[in-house]
């Protein structure tokens, strides 16, 4: 294996326990407050973009409309966020932010930054500039990747199987 390989290898392991730690921190703050953390990148993708249907907010977090749905009534249900009429289209409603959900957003990326410093505490400010360059790169990257990743896992699972059926 070469170095390029050993690279690669070494950031797809690292990604995987960098998911494992975060799988369970998320376990420990759902059962703390009872919000899917999950739920919270809606909150924010609404922040961000502003009120919007429900369809549309699940294209945004490249969800499904059943989760994003479960995800808006745990939000709702807290009041970090209201139904409202839609201005264009009075029949259908859209997703605002209230202002209490504007207030435990801030928290939670005043929260979010702590933890981050607390992580790259050692490091430069250069070294934390070049890191989020290259992340934002690897996520730009990966988001343009997806869909021939995805057909690629296609062909594999349809060689699977069909090399199982033959086996049989």
């Amino acid at each position: 294996m070469d170095a390029d390989e050993q690279s690669v290898d070494t950031i797809a392991i690292q990604l995987t326990r960098l998911q494992r730690h975060r799988d369970r921190v998320a376990a420990q703050l759902r059962t703390r407050d009872g919000v899917d953390p999950a739920a919270f990148a809606i909150l924010f993708r609404l922040l961000c973009d502003g009120p919007m249907r429900s369809g549309a907010l699940a294209d945004a977090v490249h969800s499904d409309a059943s989760t994003v749905s479960r995800q808006v009534a745990q939000l709702v249900e807290r009041k970090l966020v209201e139904r409202q009429a839609d201005p264009s289209d009075g029949r259908a409603t859209v997703l605002v932010v209230t202002e209490h959900g504007r207030a435990v957003a801030e928290q939670i990326r005043r929260r979010k930054r702590e933890n981050l410093t607390r992580v790259t505490a050692a490091w430069t400010p250069q070294d934390r500039a070049a890191f989020a360059r290259l992340l934002t790169q690897f996520v730009d990257d990966f988001e343009q990747a997806k869909p021939s990743m995805l057909a690629a896992i296609r062909i594999d699972k349809d060689l699977y199987n069909t090399r199982t059926e033959n086996d049989s």
